[in-house]
């Protein structure tokens, strides 16, 4: 059975968040009180619908009562946000995702027991500033303030060693996901994937590593 989400406020982070999870398969309502916001997404998911997000009867007609999860991402109203997240908690919504545009405004969404709140202009200030500091980063996805997944380029320290022999997780208390490798083959370079990898499995020069961990244990493995 497909995971249904209803997405409120079509700005351009619940535009994107909408459209990402129909592309991966969920049943999504979009909702927002913009006609042309509402069009530009129409053929993009399940359902898209201008309504007044502080209506709840509306809400109740176009079933949001119904969906798994609801993300509230109206951005440019703060009271509207406030307001909608209370109505949804009022008619039981289980799951609520909130956008929060200052700290003081996370902190309301908190005391109303919202599930999981996001900062997406700081997070993203957050994701660019380490990019730039930490510059053998390939790719970063932060999980929360203390975990993160990277990609990395093959530490000095590690060319040449196995997987037993570097022993990742005692010796810096980080797990290795997967080796991304550059091969030729027919005379065509291509990206090998190497998911959960032999303990004998030896860390060539190129090799790029999907590593897991804390972020001062990244640090400490020279992810800077």
């Amino acid at each position: 059975m497909k995971k249904q989400f209803a997405v409120i406020g079509l700005g351009r982070f619940g535009f994107n968040v909408a459209r990402s999870l129909a592309h991966y398969g969920a049943d999504v309502i979009a909702i927002d009180q913009d006609e042309d916001r509402v069009k530009k997404i129409s053929d993009l998911v399940s359902y898209a619908v201008q309504v007044d997000a502080m209506d709840e009867k509306a809400l109740r007609e176009i079933g949001i009562q119904n969906v798994d999860t609801v993300i509230v991402s109206i951005g440019e109203n703060i009271e509207a946000n406030i307001i909608v997240a209370m109505i949804l908690k009022e008619m039981g919504i289980h799951q609520i995702i909130a956008k929060a545009v200052t700290t003081l405004h996370g902190k309301v969404l908190e005391h109303l027991n919202v599930q999981k709140i996001i900062y997406p202009e700081r997070d993203m200030a957050i994701r660019v500033a380490q990019s730039l500091m930490r510059t053998n980063i390939i790719d970063q996805l932060t999980l929360s303030e203390e975990y993160s997944i990277v990609e990395i380029g093959t530490p000095a320290q590690l060319i040449g060693r196995t997987l037993q022999e570097a022993q990742l997780r005692t010796q810096y208390g980080v797990n290795l996901i997967a080796i991304k490798r550059k091969i030729i083959e027919k005379g065509v370079q291509k990206e090998m994937w190497n998911v959960s990898p032999d303990p004998n499995k030896t860390m060539e020069e190129g090799d790029i590593l999907v590593l897991i961990g804390l972020n001062d244990n990244l640090e400490k493995l020279g992810v800077r």
